[in-house]
């Protein structure tokens, strides 16, 4: 979930990161149930209820549910919707874009993650690794799951200058450069929402510094050891522009094209970084940036 803010940053101590970790893994369990999950025909409550009993059998609490009266465990938010999306009667077909937030809570510390996935008739397809490695399945358009990777590559591209970078919004050129690149192989233009960007994260869901998703003249703060930053990128198929539904959740494209939305947890360590909703801290994500993480 995101939000902004101006107060001062809050840093976290090795021991504090370790407990992060904890809530991340829960979250990141949470996620890949859900994942593991989704198939057409299940509505958008089935899964709320699919993370609900992750993190319930965790041990660990929603952040979302409660927080500013939202009503339920995760986000769902399918296809124009970008973001916030409130889980209900909604029913997932083939070729859904379907993006998943999903945050948990282990002794007062948070975690917090996104996903998307392109539904195919028996669940979530693998987008491929490679440009031109997305499967050809009926009903589903190839832009879409291109579109998913792009949102998943740039997270990593945001996260990997976190590792070399000096202010925080090495972040957010970062982004937007992986997002260029991208549609420039895929012969598109995609829209990066600037309306919703990152935040801190820590004691609180949603904490300072804004972390941005796109090229800015302020630096940003300069980046320091015991920083938790969720990095997470929202990127269209169309222009970047945004309208919030009549629930004052739900947050679509204005012009109804197709959303994509990743987002992890890092904490910035004295050695280097950690994903801390990342199974494998973010190894694999961050293999193609030459950034090797390291253990909290």
């Amino acid at each position: 979930m995101i939000f902004g803010s101006r107060e001062r940053v809050e840093l976290k101590t090795p021991d504090q990161v370790r407990v992060m970790r904890r809530a991340g893994l829960v979250v990141a369990s949470a996620l890949d149930a859900v994942r593991a999950a989704a198939r057409p025909g299940m509505t958008t409550a089935d899964l709320d209820a699919v993370a609900a009993r992750v993190i319930g059998e965790a041990g660990a609490t929603p952040s979302f549910l409660g927080y500013e009266g939202y009503p339920a465990t995760i986000c769902v938010s399918v296809s124009e919707e970008v973001i916030h999306g409130i889980p209900g009667g909604r029913v997932l077909e083939v070729g859904d874009v379907v993006s998943i937030d999903c945050g948990a809570i282990v002794d007062g510390w948070h975690g917090d993650s996104a996903i998307s996935l392109v539904l195919g008739p028996d669940g979530a397809l693998d987008d491929g690794t490679d440009v031109g490695g997305a499967p050809s399945v009926a009903g589903v358009d190839p832009a879409d799951l291109d579109l998913v990777r792009a949102t998943r590559t740039a997270m990593w591209a945001g996260i990997a200058a976190l590792a070399g970078g000096k202010r925080l919004n090495d972040v957010g050129t970062a982004v937007e450069t992986a997002v260029e690149l991208a549609g420039g192989v895929a012969g598109v233009e995609y829209g990066i929402v600037e309306d919703y960007v990152g935040h801190g994260i820590g004691t609180a869901m949603h904490q300072p510094p804004d972390v941005v998703n796109f090229r800015t003249s302020d630096r940003g703060p300069r980046l320091r050891p015991g920083m938790c930053l969720a990095v997470e990128p929202m990127v269209t198929r169309g222009i970047g522009a945004t309208r919030v539904l009549a629930d004052d959740w739900t947050v679509v494209t204005q012009d109804g094209s197709r959303a994509a939305h990743w987002e992890h947890t890092v904490a910035l360590l004295d050695g280097g970084i950690s994903v801390l909703t990342a199974p494998d801290g973010g190894r694999a994500g961050l293999a193609p940036f030459e950034v090797v993480p390291v253990e909290v």
